[in-house]
């Protein structure tokens, strides 16, 4: 058991450095090319070696997942090498810490249960659409907004309401999103970022491999293996019911639970963009009970 999660996570290591390696150009860490066509995309593997000051036969083991303890010289050169930004580099040692050690037993499911006073914190920001979703993505609770904000959410049973899901897999996520292609780079990333502090848990692996099975936009991103941190960010939504609308969206973490955190998006109160928030919030859908209808669990999202 041992050996065999050591290597798996070794080759998650691996896998990380090859696609930083092959992502990055001779001439973005100051190598010239000579003439002729070069097979390798990005560095070959012993211009990054020689880069980093390592042999090329221990970094080939590293890449392959038969070395999972480098150290953290080794580690802090090969960032450098590679002009990882500050994220990456952490990245990078998580999973070198990780290949260092095993689980021997997945963790489990986190709590899907919304506490009573976040649910009236929700209703207590209308008009601006607000929601608590889990670490996965998966919205637990909103207000009417919230909900209605992602055009064609509420068709979904509610268990299966999940904003990575529905940025792949809902047909009106294109429309909604002017900047469809940057917003699921983005989803990614974060789904990668995350999964580095539980690779096993099964919220996070189910999710993923639906989305790999699923959506080959998902599985074409997941390749290109880009970390990511959450940012507040203003966003544009082309809404088939109030227009097109740009909010200020903001995440806060909800101290004392499993990774939930609230979202909110806002708008300058007497904007255009503020009135169409209090028409969304007139006109959306109003679920009854809304967190325990996520604990309540349903049937397959609807075709459409």
């Amino acid at each position: 058991m041992a050996s065999t999660s050591a290597h798996s996570e070794g080759a998650e290591l691996g896998r990380y450095l090859r696609a930083r390696r092959t992502q990055t150009s001779p001439e973005h860490v100051g190598l010239s090319v000579g003439a002729g066509v070069r097979r390798t995309p990005g560095l070959r593997r012993e211009e990054l070696a020689t880069l980093a000051g390592i042999s090329i036969d221990y970094y080939v083991r590293l890449e392959r997942g038969k070395e999972t303890r480098p150290s953290p010289a080794v580690l802090d050169s090969l960032a450098r090498a590679l002009h990882m930004d500050d994220q990456e580099g952490q990245h990078l040692r998580e999973l070198a810490a990780r290949a260092a050690r095993y689980v021997s037993e997945p963790p489990p499911a986190p709590s899907r249960t919304v506490r009573p006073h976040l649910k009236l914190l929700l209703e207590s920001l209308r008009p601006n659409p607000a929601y608590v979703i889990s670490r996965s993505m998966d919205v637990l609770a909103w207000n009417r907004g919230g909900l209605a904000l992602y055009a064609g959410l509420d068709d979904w049973p509610a268990r299966h309401r999940n904003l990575a899901r529905y940025l792949f897999l809902h047909p009106a996520a294109r429309d909604l999103f002017p900047d469809w292609d940057r917003q699921i780079t983005a989803c990614v990333a974060r789904l990668r970022a995350i999964a580095v502090t539980a690779p096993d848990a099964p919220d996070l692996t189910n999710l993923v491999g639906e989305l790999l099975l699923k959506s080959p936009d998902f599985a074409g991103l997941s390749e290109r293996y880009e970390v990511t941190g959450r940012k507040p960010a203003r966003k544009t939504f082309r809404h088939p019911h109030v227009g097109t609308i740009t909010l200020t969206s903001q995440s806060l973490h909800v101290e004392g639970t499993p990774g939930q955190r609230i979202g909110v998006y806002t708008a300058e109160p007497g904007s255009p963009d503020h009135d169409a928030l209090l028409l969304l919030d007139m006109t959306g859908p109003q679920p009854a009970h809304p967190a325990r209808t996520a604990e309540s669990g349903g049937g397959r999202p609807r075709r459409d």
